[in-house]
């Protein structure tokens, strides 16, 4: 059975979604249509492209995730190094390894723009905070005069994984018309970062497209459980930042869920794993994997497609007709 699938973002928590993709797939779920925000955007991108759970899990088990973490060495000088990479990139570390492992991991499967897909098969949520606005890529990419077929899947999945102030924003200069007096050259650009600041879990988006007499179930991969490091250790502007947005970030994975949306949300434990913890070992990885694992497994025995129908309708349908 065809169903579109929502994944929520939660750095490298992700694995876990990996497991919710792999039991759905187990149980006889095909994936028509997804979306996703930040590491739920790269779970969406690989799932397009015809990856399956079993192939992320062993994709992600193999890389390690402090290699996304990249800076010149000039700037791991002891406290002044950061503080300068701030001001000077506005992250502590470039995306671009990140970015490259994605487009590598894409390229496998023949795909690297949204061209290569099915026309809405993969969206992907991102914030532009130069206009205080939400991004749904690839289309909203057209905003910037930029054709959203020819569009880099692994370049939005950057844009969505942009930790404010741990990663460097994505930076789109504007198409500036000739006048006497050209804006400073810092204020050329439009400034992309994660998805999770306005839309962690959007499952919203494939609301109102989906018409009475063909309904594709849309169900929503959650992430959820407190971070047992409650305790940030703030000792300067870098670590106050850092506890910022991590606090920012994992008040996410405990949000009231809205009643119209418990019906098609699976939820999924997360162990106390924080979005930023990148030194993970193998087996918090695989016990993350099957967190992921079980509670879909757990959700789907317990669904079916009369009922869903029934609470869409009763949920979703009406808010829209």
């Amino acid at each position: 059975m065809k169903i579109n699938g929502v994944f929520e973002g939660g750095g490298v928590k992700g694995i876990a979604l990996a497991g919710g993709v792999s039991a759905a797939m187990k149980q006889g779920y095909s994936f028509h249509q997804v979306a996703g925000t930040s590491s739920g955007s790269i779970v969406a991108a690989l799932l397009a492209a015809g990856y399956t759970g079993d192939e992320m899990k062993e994709l992600i088990l193999r890389t390690p995730f402090k290699s996304f973490m990249q800076r010149s060495p000039i700037f791991n000088t002891k406290i002044i190094g950061p503080v300068a990479r701030l001001f000077l990139k506005k992250g502590l570390y470039s995306g671009e390894a990140l970015e490259y492992w994605v487009n590598q991991q894409l390229l496998a499967k023949g795909v690297r723009t949204f061209g290569d897909l099915k026309k809405n098969q993969l969206r992907i949520i991102a914030s532009d905070i130069t206009q205080g606005k939400l991004l749904i890529l690839p289309d909203d990419i057209a905003q910037y005069g930029i054709e959203p077929s020819k569009f880099s899947i692994a370049k939005a999945v950057r844009m969505s994984t942009s930790i404010p102030y741990f990663f460097d924003p994505v930076m789109i200069r504007r198409n500036l018309k000739s006048s006497a007096t050209a804006e400073p050259f810092a204020e050329q650009f439009y400034y992309i970062v994660d998805g999770g600041l306005l839309s962690n879990y959007p499952l919203w988006v494939f609301d109102g497209e989906t018409k009475r007499d063909e309904i594709v179930p849309v169900i929503g991969f959650h992430l959820v459980g407190k971070s047992e490091s409650t305790t940030h250790r703030i000792k300067g502007p870098v670590t106050m930042m850092e506890a910022l947005f991590g606090t920012m970030l994992n008040a996410h994975d405990e949000r009231y869920i809205e009643q119209k949306d418990r019906f098609r949300t699976i939820k999924i434990p997360t162990l106390g794993v924080r979005n930023t913890q990148f030194s993970l070992t193998q087996e918090v990885s695989l016990s993350l994997y099957q967190s992921g694992y079980e509670a879909a497994e757990q959700y789907f025995k317990q669904w079916s497609a009369q009922k869903y129908e029934m609470n869409y309708e009763k949920y979703v349908l009406r808010l829209h007709s």
